[in-house]
């Protein structure tokens, strides 16, 4: 007897898009809020950054889960330009502890976005998935981040 059951696939996408708009600080509040609320209903994990009017993101989760949820984001009209920059199968999650983190280019940051930058203003569009990966390993467990 053979059983076909559906394999959960564990991965992690990560992508940027630059803001449509100028957003305020409660702007940012009200996103992290929301996708807070979303992402623990369907089991999304993940970190948000916000610097020089680019988003960028890395989401962790179910493969069907956080596909449709990219697609969510791409018909939002404050992203445009949006490029998936990584996109990996992981064996374990790197957010346990929250359903999005925000982080954003306070001054207690700036070392760490010039460290993975290769120019003084922080491009995420120009960096390699392996320098991507580091750069959120790091501000995983070194950065500050916004409440």
């Amino acid at each position: 007897m053979v059983f076909l059951t559906k394999t959960i696939m564990l991965i992690q996408l990560t992508y940027a898009s630059r803001t449509s708009k100028t957003l305020v600080p409660d702007d940012l509040k009200a996103i992290l809020a929301a996708s807070q609320r979303n992402n623990t209903r369907a089991g999304v994990t993940g970190a948000l950054c916000l610097a020089n009017g680019i988003f960028l993101q890395q989401l962790e989760g179910d493969r069907t889960t956080v596909n449709q949820l990219y697609h969510r984001i791409l018909a939002d009209p404050r992203h445009r330009d949006p490029a998936i920059l990584d996109f990996a199968e992981i064996p374990s999650r790197s957010f346990t502890q929250w359903s999005m983190g925000s982080l954003s280019s306070l001054e207690a940051n700036r070392a760490i976005f010039l460290k993975y930058s290769r120019s003084s203003s922080f491009d995420p569009y120009t960096m390699s998935p392996s320098t991507l990966r580091a750069f959120f390993d790091e501000i995983m467990h070194n950065a500050a981040w916004l409440n």
